[in-house]
C-alpha cells in the first residue's frame, strides 16, 4: 500500500440511543485476540484446541471532529451512572478524496475513556482528542 498523504479515519459507531459518528487522523487497537484450552489426549500426537473466550480489545480513536449530534455526553453520563450501552459499526479508512481504502467492522464495543481538547468558542463541532471503547475484536 502507497503511503496515503492526507488520509483520515470515518468511524460510525452505533448503538440503542446513542452513536458516536466522525473523522480521526488516528486509530489504533484494531485487533482481534482469542485464547484456546489445549487438550492432549492419550495415544495422540496432535492436540486439540478448545475456544476459551475472545479477549476484549481497546479501539483508540485520537484527533477527530464528532459530526453527529452530541452523543459523547450522553454515553459520558450513561457511564458516570453505571450503564454503558453496546455500539457497533465500522471503521473506514479513506484517502484525501474520501475514497474508501479499507473497512474494519466493530461489535460490542463501550465507551472507557474520553479526553477531550482545548476548549474553542470558534469551534461548531464536538473535538475529541483521544478517546477509547473497549471492545470484542473486529473483523
Amino acid at each position: 500500500m502507497a503511503f496515503l498523504s492526507g488520509a483520515f479515519f470515518d468511524v460510525a459507531l452505533m448503538g440503542p440511543g446513542a452513536a458516536i459518528m466522525g473523522s480521526f487522523t488516528s486509530v489504533s487497537g484494531l485487533a482481534m485476540e482469542a485464547d484456546y484450552e489445549v487438550f492432549q489426549e492419550g495415544g495422540s500426537l496432535y492436540p486439540r484446541f478448545f475456544f476459551n473466550q475472545v479477549k476484549p480489545q481497546v479501539l483508540v480513536l485520537e484527533q477527530g471532529v464528532v459530526t453527529s449530534f452530541d452523543s459523547v455526553s450522553l454515553l459520558m453520563s450513561m457511564v458516570n451512572q453505571g450503564m454503558s450501552i453496546p455500539m457497533a459499526g465500522t471503521v473506514m479508512l479513506k484517502d484525501r478524496f474520501g475514497s474508501m481504502q479499507r473497512m474494519w467492522t466493530i461489535v460490542g464495543a463501550h465507551l472507557q475513556r474520553y479526553v477531550g481538547p482545548d476548549l474553542n468558542s470558534n469551534q461548531p463541532s464536538l473535538a475529541v482528542t483521544r478517546m477509547e471503547l473497549l471492545y470484542n475484536g473486529c473483523y
